[in-house]
């Protein structure tokens, strides 16, 4: 009788750590977010306050997508959209509701994005929890690329791009 409920506790175990939770992204992490966004770069590191916002729209498969840094006379609002694109491939859009349009890549919980602005590539990872997200920023110039490798035939030039700035912050969920 032990063998059996041994052998059913175990088969328990495994069933139910088997069982992933199913997310529906955007859906399940709707809501506002409040932190501390910390910013380090080689002049040293600086703190400013931050939310994030995502909400359902009256408009099917958009989504405002709003980040607030700062507050009083600092407060600075990113009125932005997050759009479905092929949500099969985990394909989303931020329009930021002045020409701009990002294209974004959703895995599980967590939203990817990098781009390209004045010779400058950002890559931005939004990563959504239960009860908060991790938001990260890492900033590099293109111009100060460094090369190595490309010295044998079987080995590539490989650029390396020196990190100037990373942006990080957890915001709980209100």
């Amino acid at each position: 009788m032990r063998s059996f409920f041994l052998l059913f506790l175990l088969f328990s175990v495994f069933y139910i750590s088997a069982q992933e939770k199913t997310i529906n992204f955007p859906h399940d992490f709707f809501g506002n977010y409040t932190g501390t966004l910390h910013i380090y770069n080689d002049k040293g590191n600086t703190e400013y306050p931050m939310e994030f916002h995502l909400q359902p729209t009256s408009f099917e498969k958009e989504y405002t997508y709003t980040i607030i840094y700062g507050n009083g006379e600092q407060r600075q609002e990113r009125l932005y959209t997050l759009k479905e694109k092929d949500v099969e491939k985990g394909i989303y859009v931020v329009d930021e509701n002045n020409g701009i349009l990002l294209e974004n890549k959703v895995i599980n919980n967590k939203l990817y994005t990098l781009f390209e602005v004045n010779d400058s590539l950002l890559t931005t990872f939004i990563t959504f929890e239960e009860d908060h997200l991790l938001f990260e920023i890492i900033f590099v110039q293109t111009e100060k690329k460094w090369k190595s490798g490309g010295t044998q035939e079987k080995i590539p030039e490989v650029f390396s791009y020196p990190i100037q700035v990373i942006q990080q912050a957890t915001l709980l969920k209100q």
